[in-house]
């Protein structure tokens, strides 16, 4: 089972869309029967087969094991994946395109340059695993707090003119065997997530 997987297709978004799948996906962190799960979820055991013959049938969950009980082949099924991350890839006609308007005063456009990143790791991730290859990455994820809007601006612009030097120093047009990566800077308000209080107020 991978810490999380990416899903690119389509039907396959649809299928872990639906709220009951979401259920059993969750359900199936762990290898279970569709009787067991059946009697976990509350569902009739026909309704959680027929589920996940659709789930499996997009690669979310998998086969672990099958046991004979009498008469009966009992298939014990397990996630692919702890958590799932949907690729705009599966909104393709309609997913954000950052070459359209770019402003990086926009919290639009950092969406869809963010949108771009899940997509190209996505697909990098996919990649990789077939190949059986690591993926090079390298990330930060840091807070800062300002104390007045103007030093948020003047962050802004420190962190761009520092990276802008950065990327000139080492961006080799000709190197032969060279690589281009991508980077991306975005920062934004945190978004902080609600107390049990507030969420009993809601």
């Amino acid at each position: 089972m991978f810490d999380i997987a990416v899903i690119e297709d389509p039907a396959a978004a649809e299928a872990s869309l639906d709220p009951t799948r979401a259920r059993l996906l969750a359900a199936l962190a762990e290898p279970a029967s569709a009787t067991a799960l059946a009697a976990r979820v509350g569902l009739p055991r026909q309704k959680v087969n027929y589920h996940l013959r659709a789930l499996e049938q997009h690669g979310l969950i998998e086969l672990v094991e099958e046991r004979r009980k009498g008469n009966v082949t009992e298939r014990v099924m397990r996630a692919t994946a702890a958590s799932y991350v949907i690729s705009p890839m599966a909104l393709a006609a309609v997913r954000p395109n950052p070459a359209q308007s770019p402003d990086r005063l926009s919290a639009r456009w950092l969406l869809a340059v963010a949108a771009r990143l899940v997509q190209d790791v996505g697909t990098l991730i996919t990649g990789a695993e077939r190949a059986r290859k690591p993926v090079a990455t390298f990330t930060v994820d840091a807070t800062v707090r300002f104390a007045s809007a103007s030093d948020r601006a003047a962050f802004a612009e420190e962190l761009a003119s520092t990276v802008t030097a950065l990327v000139g120093r080492y961006h080799d047009e000709k190197a032969p065997g060279g690589r281009e990566h991508r980077v991306v800077l975005a920062l934004h308000p945190s978004v902080n997530a609600p107390t049990d209080h507030e969420s009993e107020e809601s």
